[in-house]
């Protein structure tokens, strides 16, 4: 508890001994004196707060509705239902309070991605401790066990475990060596890392959650912004209502029976305004959200707002970029196909005729290779578009795509799914080597558990030809294809799809030319691990793992968040409603006004502290 709850908390039981101690006493001074301590003693802030709100001229709140019909009991010899009415209604509050700071600690736990120096090498075999801020682009830090990574880059010398959980929510370190990109935030575990820094404090990831995390409240739903414009409109009409109620029948008793009953009909007016305290809206809507996000944000769904959670419930039609979406954005040799050559032979020739490019055809070649390939490479000719050839161990070879083989007389049957290179050596095709961008292990599962989560339509947006478009679509599953399009025929693309749908449209995708689609659709999606800092900037939501299985997690998280939200307004103003009336019509006394008020707001708040949680399915 923080130190403002503890206080409340004794408030709280100060109060409740004091109201004991009333209700033994056999009536009396003395009884009225307990009454009075004990409501004082619980309620003096919310009779401040009123007090301040009417010097302001902006009275129409909660306090001047508990302080009005609080000291409106008072006057009327209700003592134990004024007291009682402030001891529950901070019963409440502090429920309340508890609730909200769970929901804080939530999103408060990614402050300490944030971390607090950087160990720079001092030239002389040790390291200085700097803040990350002083840390230049290009610069070497170095990473012991058990401390964050200060700052984004490439792992130089090293390798250990890395600890990903609180960018990612994934529980199963991540094994790093020389050469691999690291993430500020995350935990070193096991060995010390060298890592040479790619981006400026400002810019890390770690930066950039914090951003994200810390402007998310700013942005409401839809839902939240009715509440705010429901409460400034509801609030003075159930004043005025109340002293309706307490002064209208009592005139018309005495017109028509020549008696008013004031304290009858003023104490059911009393009682009117306390059942109307709309506290139940005003905290619990806002507080569903807060905890919507920061669950999302502990399983490295990171949603900039309250209203693109809002949208996101209401997806109907995800588009998937392909690349770094779908697959791992890495081309790797997927297939090879020997004729009159062994495969390894095959792609030993390859490779070494490779040797001299630096097209990422060749790089796959080249590390799908042994390791200490050698030989002889000569006479090195590349032809734009089509290949290169080579003499390779005193042996003719020539290694690319069919336009070539036919310009050297070479019939050749293409086998697709993907990027075909095909290999002669001395006039005679030896074979062809397939490579293609591999797909992510739950692609397939990711698609799946868009369509169970309530996604209708699944369609895949790429700028790769149609082959290996198609084996992507056909192996996922999804319900459509388009493949050739440059940027704005991504765009056009992504229209076409919103037109024909009755709910919103999601694109997710990692490119910089992602970036204007997923600004245009309803919810844009990004995928933060290796996506681009303009696709992660245009995004509405940011997956920071690259899994898109969790962008099905999300759409669960929204909906269950929005359900939640419905609930506590029908619940919240249907009981309110209910109780009004019984009130209006002397039914609901002060007892049922407390429940009314402090048992729908307590009842509400728990509730909203369920879309913290969403259960696996």
């Amino acid at each position: 508890m923080t130190r403002k709850q503890k206080k409340i908390l004794i408030r709280i039981i100060c109060a409740v001994l004091l109201l004991v101690t009333a209700f033994t006493v056999n009536g009396g001074v003395a009884s009225l004196v307990l009454f009075l301590a004990a409501y004082l003693v619980i309620g003096y802030d919310i009779l401040i707060k009123a007090v301040r709100g009417i010097a302001s001229f902006q009275p129409f709140d909660e306090n001047f509705l508990m302080a009005v019909a609080t000291v409106g009991a008072l006057c009327l010899g209700e003592n134990a239902e004024a007291a009682a009415v402030m001891l529950f209604y901070q019963i409440g509050e502090l429920f309340q309070s508890i609730a909200l700071g769970k929901s804080r600690r939530s999103i408060g736990a990614l402050m300490d991605l944030r971390p607090d120096s950087a160990n720079v090498p001092d030239g002389n075999g040790g390291y200085t401790a700097v803040s990350p801020e002083d840390v230049g682009v290009g610069d070497t830090v170095i990473v012991l066990p058990g401390e964050r990574i200060p700052l984004d880059g490439v792992v130089i010398l090293g390798d250990s475990a890395v600890n990903t959980s609180a960018l990612t929510g994934e529980s199963v370190p991540r094994s790093v060596r020389a050469g691999h990109a690291v993430q500020s935030g995350c935990v070193n575990m096991t060995g010390v890392i060298h890592v040479r820094v790619t981006k400026p404090y400002g810019e890390s990831t770690a930066s950039k959650i914090l951003d994200l995390v810390e402007n998310a409240s700013a942005r409401k739903s839809r839902s939240e912004r009715f509440i705010t414009k429901f409460a400034r409109y509801y609030t003075p009409a159930v004043c005025v209502a109340a002293v309706a109620l307490a002064v209208f029948p009592p005139l018309l008793g005495i017109v028509f029976h020549g008696t008013g009953a004031w304290s009858t009909w003023i104490y059911r007016g009393l009682s009117f305004l306390v059942i109307s305290c709309p506290c139940a809206l005003v905290i619990s809507i806002p507080l569903t959200f807060f905890a919507g996000i920061g669950g999302a944000g502990r399983e490295g769904i990171l949603v900039k707002g309250a209203n693109y959670l809002e949208a996101l419930a209401g997806v109907e039609c995800v588009v998937l970029d392909k690349t770094g979406t779908l697959t791992e954005g890495v081309f790797r040799v997927t297939e090879v196909y020997s004729e009159c050559l062994e495969s390894a032979e095959l792609i030993e020739y390859a490779a070494l005729a490779e040797s001299g490019s630096v097209h990422p055809i060749a790089k796959s070649l080249r590390a799908a290779a042994p390791d200490g390939l050698n030989g002889r490479v000569e006479n090195i000719r590349e032809t734009a578009g089509k290949g290169v050839c080579a003499t390779v161990n005193g042996k003719s070879v020539s290694v690319g795509n069919a336009a070539l083989m036919a310009e050297l007389g070479i019939k050749v049957t293409a086998h697709g799914g993907g990027t075909e290179v095909f290999v002669s050596v001395d006039g005679v095709l030896g074979g062809s080597i397939v490579i293609s961008d591999v797909l992510k292990p739950n692609a397939a599962k990711a698609v799946k558990a868009m369509k169970k989560a309530g996604v209708r339509r699944v369609a895949v947006l790429t700028g790769d030809g149609e082959a290996a478009a198609r084996a992507v679509a056909d192996t996922v599953g999804v319900d459509s294809v388009k493949w050739g399009l440059l940027p704005d025929g991504k765009v056009a693309a992504l229209e076409e799809l919103m037109d024909g749908g009755k709910g919103r449209t999601a694109f997710a995708g990692d490119g910089i030319n992602d970036a204007p689609v997923i600004r245009r659709a309803d919810v844009g999606i990004a995928m933060g691990g290796l996506g681009s800092d303009a696709a992660i900037e245009a995004a509405d939501v940011v997956i920071m793992d690259d899994d898109p299985a969790r962008i099905a997690r999300a759409i669960l998280i929204a909906k269950k968040c929005m359900s939640i939200v419905y609930q506590n307004i029908i619940f919240a103003i249907g009981i309110k409603l209910g109780c009004m009336l019984l009130g209006a019509v002397g039914i609901a006394d002060m007892w049922y006004a407390i429940f009314a008020d402090v048992g729908v707001m307590v009842l509400a708040v728990l509730n909203a502290v369920r879309a913290m949680k969403i259960k696996e399915k």
